[in-house]
C-alpha cells in the first residue's frame, strides 16, 4: 500500500517541524519573556517581604510604644491619685477647722442667749414679784383693812412663788 510507504516520510516533516516550532517558542518564551517574568516575581516578592518585615518592626514599634505608654498612664494615675488623697484631706482639715470655728461661735451664740434669757427670766420673775406684792398688799388691805408694807408683801410674795 503506498499510503503507509508515505506516512513515514509524512510523520517525519511533521514531527521535523513540531520539533523546530517548539523550539522557537522555547527561545522566545524561554529565554526572552520567562526571564521578565521571573524577575517580576522576584521583585514582588521582595517587596511582599520588606513590607511584611516593616509592618513587623512597625507591630513591634507600636507594642513597645503601647507598652511605655501603660506604664507613663500607670504611673499619671498613681500621681493624680495621691494628689487627690492630699487634697481631700487638705479639705477635711481645713472643714473640720471651719466647722471648730463655727461651732465655737454657735457656743459663744448659744451661752449669749442663755445668760440673755435668764436675764430676762429674772426681770420678769422680780416684776411679776413686784405686781404680785402689790397687788397682795391692795387685796389684804381691802379684805381686811390692815396695812402691809411693800417689804412684808414681796416676802409673803417669795415664800409662795419659791416654795
Amino acid at each position: 500500500m503506498p499510503q503507509i510507504s508515505q506516512l513515514a516520510a509524512t510523520y517525519m516533516s511533521q514531527i521535523f517541524w513540531l520539533v523546530v516550532t517548539f523550539g522557537l517558542v522555547f527561545l522566545v518564551v524561554g529565554r526572552g519573556m520567562l526571564p521578565k517574568v521571573q524577575a517580576t516575581i522576584d521583585s514582588r516578592d521582595g517587596k511582599i517581604g520588606g513590607d511584611l518585615a516593616a509592618a513587623a518592626a512597625a507591630r513591634d514599634a507600636a507594642d513597645r510604644a503601647e507598652i511605655e505608654w501603660q506604664a507613663r498612664d500607670h504611673a499619671n494615675r498613681e500621681r493624680a491619685q495621691a494628689l487627690m488623697a492630699d487634697a481631700r484631706g487638705t479639705a477635711t482639715k481645713a472643714s473640720e477647722a471651719t466647722l471648730a470655728a463655727a461651732n465655737a461661735q454657735q457656743a459663744d451664740r448659744l451661752a449669749a442667749g442663755e445668760a440673755s434669757i435668764r436675764a430676762a427670766t429674772a426681770k420678769a420673775i422680780g416684776e411679776i414679784e413686784g405686781v404680785a406684792a402689790e397687788a397682795a398688799q391692795a387685796i389684804v388691805t381691802r379684805v381686811s383693812g390692815a396695812q402691809v408694807t411693800a417689804a412684808e408683801a414681796r416676802d409673803a410674795v417669795q415664800k409662795v412663788l419659791h416654795g
